[in-house]
């Protein structure tokens, strides 16, 4: 396993990380959930990622409680802030009161004294920045949580927020979490310009595009029982011809490597270095020891080319 700084701080992540979105303390059965993430820590993964709102907190506690088995300095923990947690009005989210409250309740549910990364999981137009950045920097001088992030915030609202927190000397954020996979590639035009002028490294999630370019899906439209598609209610359009036909030629390309297409399109993301990891979501223990094999593959000038020809095509 490979390592990469976090975008401007010191805290070293590996190449391929673990999230527990759509599985852990979910539809993923708890014996496979627990076993991945031990494959995961095995294979030399040390950066584990969660939320508040995945499963209403049930995948914080079946993380936290499977991480507890290792030594504490070994692994990075993240979690988030921002999705509806209850009825009222304060229970989503990114006001102070907010921030605080589901800070604790996290802390709770995972058994952990800190997190090592908090995320604002989404850009909230309601509270001010600066409240926001605040209550992140108590936390951090507080020490129940190490580093600040964001998710799916567009380069203008990040910039924003380095402005204010450099005007009133806040913690500065250092990651975002943002969508990135061969078929989704918005980040390129500003996010990614932005984060290597700044100081901000993208953890990227659905890199393999929930399953699609692992090759698992052959029919446009028909998503396998009890994948994530499925789970998703994904369209037609999300598994169309073009793309599997694309896939299809990606797979060739992987073959002449001799690697698995998801391998190939890992690596492809990794070729970013403003990307300090992609975040991947596993079901079975054999697909953590899959994924993790695409940490350290470098591929040539002219695989990208292909590669760029066949997306482009």
């Amino acid at each position: 396993m490979k390592y990469r700084r976090l975008g401007r701080s010191g805290l070293k992540v590996s190449e391929i990380s673990l999230g527990s979105w759509l599985t852990y303390g979910g539809y993923v059965e708890r014996e496979n959930a627990v076993l991945a993430i031990r494959t995961a820590y095995d294979e030399g993964v040390n950066f584990f990622d969660t939320a508040n709102v995945y499963e209403r907190g049930a995948a914080e506690e079946l993380l936290g409680q499977t991480l507890k088995a290792y030594p504490r300095e070994s692994y990075v923990l993240a979690t988030k802030v921002f999705g509806k947690m209850g009825d009222g009005p304060n229970d989503q989210g990114l006001s102070r009161k907010h921030i605080m409250e589901q800070c604790d309740a996290s802390l709770k549910r995972l058994g952990h004294d800190y997190v090592d990364l908090y995320y604002c999981h989404r850009y909230h137009a309601d509270t001010p920045i600066d409240e926001t950045l605040r209550a992140l920097d108590d936390l951090v001088r507080q020490g129940k949580m190490l580093y600040v992030g964001v998710s799916m915030w567009t380069a203008a609202q990040m910039e924003a927020a380095l402005g204010t927190a450099d005007r009133y000397l806040l913690d500065r954020i250092v990651v975002n979490q943002p969508v990135y996979n061969m078929f989704q590639r918005e980040i390129e035009h500003e996010v990614i310009p932005l984060g290597e002028a700044k100081g901000i490294g993208q953890v990227v999630y659905s890199p393999l595009a929930q399953g699609l370019l692992t090759g698992k899906y052959t029919a446009p439209g028909q998503a396998p029982e009890g994948s994530r598609a499925a789970k998703l209610g994904w369209k037609e359009d999300r598994i169309s011809e073009e793309k599997i036909a694309k896939v299809r030629q990606l797979e060739k390309v992987a073959a002449e490597l001799d690697i698995k297409v998801g391998q190939l399109a890992l690596a492809w993301i990794l070729r970013q270095p403003n990307v300090a990891s992609a975040l991947v979501g596993a079901s079975r223990p054999d697909q953590v020891t899959e994924n993790v094999k695409a940490s350290g593959i470098e591929l040539s000038a002219d695989v990208l080319e292909r590669i760029e020809q066949i997306l482009n095509s």
